[in-house]
């Protein structure tokens, strides 16, 4: 039986790509997104790779219309959630008592609070699929709190733990729930970004990056699945962070990232 993909965030950027990664290796993929204009093309990019699937409209903040369209689309995908990936989120830099409280607000509702629902809404739908992962989209800033994206990293810290508890939570029901660590990524959330380190790591990876790493990550070896690895680090720049920071002790950890950030 043909497995399948559920995707938030799908129009554009590494949703897009990574939904396309999928259809091509014969999932039905179901892509989710506000940009209906978006998933019109996506949906007839799917087809055009042989793919087949479904798209449509969704605010991941809205409880009620995360639960029709995930019903929705187990139905149409053969009563089957093999892969559930929360990559919706949004992005603002700058100095944090400048930027809008109701856009603080607004972030942690779809970075955080969209990504519950999104968990939530689908348990029961992967506990009765064999085998199934759930891929969370963090950040390499889930591993120490980065100046000028203050916000957005403390909504991915909140993504790391969510990610640690349930992979031991949701083991006993064969429930893999593992996450993506990149650094910046050249699409449209990061377009007009400048920050101490946009400049000093600059922005290097492209949604295919992130995307081929989610196939591989779903598709871990069997060394991965023994070692039960949960975080996955995308780029040499991330990797290398990710291990330092194992080792590092706290007062080198905040040296080095007050240094990254010029400040």
């Amino acid at each position: 039986m043909k497995k399948s993909v559920f995707i938030t965030g799908a129009a554009t950027g590494i949703g897009r790509a990574t939904a396309l990664n999928f259809a091509r290796r014969g999932y039905f993929v179901g892509g989710y997104d506000l940009d209906e204009a978006g998933l019109k093309v996506l949906e007839a990019d799917i087809a055009a790779v042989g793919g087949t699937g479904t798209v449509g409209h969704l605010d991941v903040t809205d409880v009620e219309e995360m639960s029709t369209r995930l019903a929705e689309f187990v139905a149409a995908a053969g009563d089957r959630l093999d892969v559930m990936i929360n990559n919706a989120g949004l992005l603002t830099a700058g100095a944090f008592e400048e930027i809008p409280l109701a856009t603080h607000h607004r972030d942690i509702d779809v970075n955080v609070k969209g990504v519950v629902n999104g968990l939530h809404l689908a348990f029961p739908f992967l506990k009765s699929t064999p085998g199934s992962t759930v891929i969370n989209l963090a950040s390499a800033s889930a591993i120490y709190g980065q100046a000028e994206l203050a916000n957005y990293s403390a909504t991915k810290f909140y993504v790391r733990a969510v990610t640690e508890a349930l992979n031991i939570e949701w083991a006993g029901h064969d429930i893999r729930v593992i996450d993506m660590w990149p650094l910046y990524v050249n699409t449209a959330m990061t377009k007009g970004v400048s920050t101490g380190t946009t400049q000093s790591l600059g922005i290097r990876l492209t949604a295919q990056d992130i995307a081929d790493d989610i196939v591989a990550a779903v598709d871990a070896p069997w060394t991965r699945r023994t070692l039960r690895q949960v975080h996955f680090p995308v780029g040499a720049q991330a990797k290398t962070l990710a291990l330092a920071s194992r080792f590092s002790p706290g007062w080198l950890t905040r040296l080095v990232n007050k240094q990254l950030a010029h400040k």
